[in-house]
């Protein structure tokens, strides 16, 4: 079980959080899926010569099916289900990466911040300066966040596909704390 942000006191008064929500990706992947089919709809009506014959209250029955089915298997999936959460302060950046426990790394302390696109995904790399700098906030049961090799080192990994606010938001946040020549990478949504 991961510790959620709300059992770890905020470094900073400034501090800005964002967390996965499988509630909001349900909703905005749903409200995606029937904006899809109103506009997809009457295309395949006018080139289906009548379509079906279902009226139209019928068929957009059909979708919110469809759509509510898409987005709840989308979101409660094993992969969408992992919690993750990043704190922004001006004390530095705590993060918890797929059910990880969570670390802290002052700002001196981080060597490189990106936050790309990776196919459909949002991924954040948080590369220290040493492994040894890095601080565990709270529990060492589950372990640190998953690392991953990049061109600047060992760097700590993030799913941010449904983390809220957006990844464009937080590269903002983080550009606020970041000197300039370590803005994170353009390219996050």
């Amino acid at each position: 079980m991961s510790i959620a942000p709300e059992q770890v006191e905020a470094p900073a008064r400034d501090a800005v959080l964002f967390k996965s929500s499988p509630v909001r990706t349900f909703l905005a992947l749903f409200l995606l899926l029937m904006v899809s089919f109103a506009v997809v709809s009457p295309v395949v009506a006018f080139l289906g010569e009548g379509g079906a014959g279902n009226r139209w209250w019928q068929t957009a029955a059909q979708a919110s099916v469809v759509a509510a089915l898409a987005s709840g298997a989308y979101a409660y999936s094993t992969r969408g289900s992992l919690r993750t959460w990043v704190r922004v302060s001006s004390a530095g950046l705590e993060l918890a990466a797929q059910e990880s426990d969570p670390v802290m790394l002052a700002w001196a302390d981080i060597k490189h911040v990106t936050v790309r696109r990776d196919g459909f995904k949002n991924l954040l790399e948080v590369t220290p300066v040493d492994m040894d700098r890095v601080h565990p906030v709270q529990g060492e049961e589950v372990g640190p966040p998953p690392l991953a090799e990049t061109p600047d080192g060992q760097s700590f990994t993030a799913d941010l596909s449904e983390v809220w606010p957006s990844p464009r938001r937080l590269r903002r946040e983080l550009a606020k704390h970041l000197p300039a020549d370590d803005e994170p990478a353009a390219g996050a949504s």
